[in-house]
């Protein structure tokens, strides 16, 4: 049982990676099935006992990417540091996440709200997700002073929707994510600082 479990997830798994292959190559809306069984080197079949569709196995693809990504920035942020060391610390991560796959990171901002209702839906899942993550970081000591019960849901979602437009924006037109770390960083810090209250 547990080697059949094992054999299907290497399956998802290598489908995930032909999608995410097709979309660096030729963007997501000209990938087809075909495109993705033939770089998973499987077949049809296999595909659609994994996926019902295309944007299913898009929507898969984006939540493991999603998961990944902050998987990897909370563990960047080293907690007993100042809040704004902190804050560089989470935008340096979020960029090297982007930077190892911009093309996913585009067509997840770009290509998410042409699904309809599922793409809103799963919008909502990862902009949760991400806000989570921003008010579990600054509930630590280093932030008290400045944050007492954490960053706002709303400024979170400021932050957040800022950083990932400025990113696109960034990659779309030839430039890398790493390009604009320092003005992420500053922005960042300038946003969540209490007014009077940036760090010299």
């Amino acid at each position: 049982m547990a080697v059949t479990t094992q054999l299907q997830e290497a399956f998802r798994r290598r489908l995930l990676d032909g999608l995410a292959e097709s979309i660096v190559d030729v963007g997501y809306r000209k990938t087809t099935v075909a495109d993705v069984v033939r770089r998973a080197r499987t077949s049809r079949r296999t595909f659609y006992e994994h996926f019902a569709s295309k944007e299913e196995c898009f929507v898969e693809l984006l939540r493991d990417a999603n998961t990944e990504m902050i998987r990897a920035i909370s563990a960047a942020v080293d907690p007993a540091e100042p809040w704004a060391t902190q804050v560089r610390q989470a935008v340096e991560a979020w960029i090297g996440c982007t930077e190892t796959r911009p093309g996913i990171v585009v067509s997840w901002i770009r290509d998410v709200p042409a699904l309809g209702t599922s793409g809103l839906d799963l919008q909502r899942e990862l902009m949760a997700a991400f806000v989570r993550m921003v008010q579990e970081l600054s509930m630590t000591r280093e932030w008290r002073p400045i944050r007492p019960d954490g960053v706002p849901r709303q400024l979170a979602i400021l932050l957040l929707g800022g950083l990932r437009e400025l990113i696109a924006t960034t990659v779309e037109e030839g430039g890398r994510a790493s390009d604009i770390t320092e003005v992420a960083v500053q922005g960042s810090i300038a946003l969540l600082a209490p007014p009077g209250r940036l760090p010299s």
